[in-house]
């Protein structure tokens, strides 16, 4: 019997298999996120965040073993039966990426690594859904890294990740073609991927891309200050994200330390700084301008996991789409307001239908979803 491959092929043959070849455009937005991340969400009652380490609404890394035991303390601590433990492809930048490309239609893929487990697994497959492009994303032996947050009767969050021993990317394996054609970096700022995060950028600004960065949490900024202003002073971050939190804490000693002084030292580098002020909307400021929006639509905060990140997620839509200071920010408000609906940082079909009526309440063009 003749192998297939032996046959002669239909005269089509070739042209089918050579556009099949065709690799496919290159994501307008990018992100790196060294660790792929599942994240354990869950609504907890207060006692439980009073027997953990670090303090209420921060992110404090935490060791495999204590990921373990608050993994097992939630189950005798959860407020209600219908909302059990969510896991879900997490991590900051990841919500973002996954918001740009299933609710605003925007061709978004993810430079990173994840292990060959569950919960790596659940990682690809939850990000292929929303129809990222994970063609940067690396295969490792190892663990993925977990996360656990915590959700509080108000909706506050805690967050406690677990990233010893996990895969991530390296500095060493990024390459310029990682971010050929690309027009934006996403990134969040982390001392442990402070290697891994000064190598993207200057590939990225080699490649001609703007770079966005999140300040990530208020511990972050307090207890590694120094090397974020010298990547602030470095001039290649283009756009930054602060919480009203982090941009307390970027001044802390200062006889101004509130977020009007933070949006001021942030603009001072940055072409575009905005800090979140959560239920008080947001301050921005791009060049001279200086916009104050207020949140947009009322709805009850069920998790606010996540909120800044979709607020990330609308505005670099609106910077994409050309669109003004003043509008980046209402669609930011609009999209950060979606997630905090329901429980963890994935924004449900409902709650993206919920944002496009306060986009069109706001007299913003609805985006045009490819699926």
């Amino acid at each position: 019997m003749v192998a297939a491959a032996e046959q002669p092929l239909p005269d089509n043959t070739t042209t089918i298999r050579q556009v099949a070849a065709v690799p496919p455009p290159p994501p307008v937005i990018l992100g790196l996120q060294p660790a792929a991340l599942a994240d354990h969400v869950a609504r907890v009652d207060w006692s439980l965040l009073d027997q953990i380490p670090g303090e209420r609404g921060g992110s404090i890394p935490v060791a495999f073993e204590e990921l373990q035991y608050i993994l097992r303390e939630v189950k005798t601590n959860i407020l209600s039966e219908q909302s059990p433990v969510k896991t879900i492809a997490g991590g900051s930048v990841a919500n973002t990426i996954r918001g740009l490309s299933s609710g605003f239609g925007v061709s978004s893929g993810i430079i990173g690594a994840y292990g060959d487990d569950e919960q790596g697994h659940l990682f690809v497959t939850n990000m292929a859904f929303s129809g990222v492009d994970l063609s940067r994303l690396r295969l490792k032996n190892g663990h993925t890294a977990q996360c656990v947050c915590l959700v509080d009767e108000l909706g506050n969050r805690t967050m406690r990740p677990c990233l010893s021993s996990a895969v991530k990317v390296q500095a060493a394996e990024l390459t310029r073609e990682d971010f050929k054609g690309s027009k934006w970096l996403v990134l969040r700022y982390g001392i442990f991927n402070i290697d891994v995060i000064q190598t993207a950028i200057q590939l990225a600004k080699q490649e001609g891309l703007s770079v966005s960065l999140d300040l990530a949490s208020f511990e972050m900024v307090r207890n590694f200050k120094l090397p974020l202003l010298e990547l602030l002073e470095s001039g290649n971050i283009d756009l930054c994200f602060a919480n009203e939190d982090e941009a307390t804490e970027l001044l802390s000693g200062e006889e101004n330390a509130d977020p009007e002084a933070a949006l001021e030292l942030l603009a001072k580098y940055c072409k575009w700084a905005v800090v979140t002020l959560g239920s008080k909307g947001c301050i921005a400021k791009n060049l001279k301008e200086v916009v104050r929006v207020p949140a947009i639509g009322k709805t009850t905060a069920v998790d606010a996991t996540g909120a800044g990140d979709l607020f990330a997620c609308g505005f670099l839509y609106g910077l994409v789409k050309g669109l003004s200071l003043v509008e980046c920010c209402k669609v930011g408000s609009c999209s950060g307001g979606s997630v905090v609906r329901s429980l963890g940082g994935e924004v449900t079909p409902e709650n993206w239908q919920w944002m496009y009526k306060q986009m069109q309440t706001k007299g913003l063009a609805i985006p045009a979803i490819r699926n």
